[in-house]
């Protein structure tokens, strides 16, 4: 989810980035109608101050377009323990998270760990947007240390919102070299949501947690990231080798080495294409092991063309769960809770 901006706080109306091209409209048809048009690509990096992205017409889902590729059979869960689960972007939307791992039994109404030796993944990108993104934080936290006490566990990835919240603190204002000239970790924060009151909460701990978090594991077969890109694989050819980069890169703190990998972590839509999208999986699965890659990331409405932007808004947006696609071999569960659609808590592996 990556933005060009300039190196410090963008004035009003300041520019943005290079504009988002536009198709062009069709030549008039001759008698013989004209062979369909490409389709239109949407750009990997996050622009949220591009508001012109081409809608396109796309709304299968899990519901209504399942996968044509088997789901394995859940086997017995290792050392005996219970349920995988999986949750998608919550960005600061606590009391949304709340409500979802209640009504999948994870919690119960204190907000405390009620699922026994279940295991919890959260795939990244806790803060900005939301109105409390620290809160959120802080349950994951607990939830982690009463899960583990309980014989289960809860854990999380790396999303880029962490590194881009880890950047506004450390390097603020700092210049940094981006793809389109100079920019700045706090200019980047404000323009991806980022809240003053998450800022101001933001203490050393809740900092050394989110440094330490990995980008990639698997579980029961099923890859966990948090982007739908391959720009894991530049970081390593195993998930020991990227989890060991992605910690050294914050542990050596420069500014435009931590940027570098903020600005990989936000690219998408490596897998929808639907005749390189699947090959893209592969790769990552080759390189890492599972059948299956689950990510966040890329919000469904977003993915499926159904809003222009990331952060576009929308009333009611339908997302009734998971979307399964790339031959079957990725789940994307952003249910866009920042569009006004759903935060998705899942057990895996899907069914149905």
């Amino acid at each position: 989810m990556a933005t060009q901006p300039p190196a410090s706080v963008p004035p009003p109306g300041a520019p943005a980035g290079p504009p988002v091209g536009q198709p062009l409209d069709a030549p008039a048809a001759p008698p013989v109608p004209p062979p369909a048009a490409p389709p239109v690509q949407l750009p990997e990096e996050y622009t949220p101050t591009a508001r012109d992205l081409p809608v396109i017409g796309r709304t299968d889902t899990l519901v209504d377009h399942p996968s044509v590729v088997p789901v394995p059979e859940p086997g017995p869960a290792p050392d005996g323990l219970g349920p995988l689960y999986v949750v998608g972007d919550v960005h600061g939307y606590y009391d949304e998270l709340r409500a979802a791992l209640e009504a999948e039994g994870l919690i119960d109404a204190d907000g405390t760990w009620a699922a026994g030796n279940a295991r919890l993944w959260f795939l990244g990108d806790f803060t900005d947007r939301g109105p409390d993104g620290i809160g959120v934080i802080d349950l994951v936290m607990q939830l982690s240390a009463e899960a583990a006490a309980a014989g289960g566990y809860c854990k999380a990835l790396m999303g880029n919102h962490e590194l881009l919240l880890l950047g506004a603190k450390r390097f603020g204002d700092t210049p940094v070299q981006s793809g389109a000239g100079t920019a700045s970790f706090q200019a980047a924060w404000l323009l991806n949501g980022g809240q003053k009151t998450d800022m101001d909460r933001l203490q050393d701990h809740h900092l050394q947690w989110m440094a330490r978090l990995d980008a990639v594991m698997e579980e029961d077969g099923h890859l966990l990231v948090h982007s739908d890109t391959t720009a894991y694989l530049e970081y390593g050819d195993s998930i020991e080798a990227v989890n060991d980069t992605v910690h050294e890169v914050l542990t050596r703190s420069e500014a435009d080495e931590v940027w570098d990998l903020f600005r990989k972590f936000t690219k998408r839509f490596a897998f929808r294409d639907e005749t390189a999208g699947a090959q893209a999986v592969r790769e990552l699965l080759d390189a890492y092991g599972g059948h299956r890659v689950v990510h966040g990331h890329s919000p469904i409405p977003y993915l499926l063309g159904e809003v222009g932007a990331e952060d576009g808004e929308g009333e009611g947006i339908a997302v009734d769960g998971p979307h399964v696609y790339a031959d079957g071999l990725a789940i994307a569960m952003d249910g866009g809770i920042t569009m006004a659609g759903k935060l998705l808590v899942c057990q895996l592996p899907l069914v149905g």
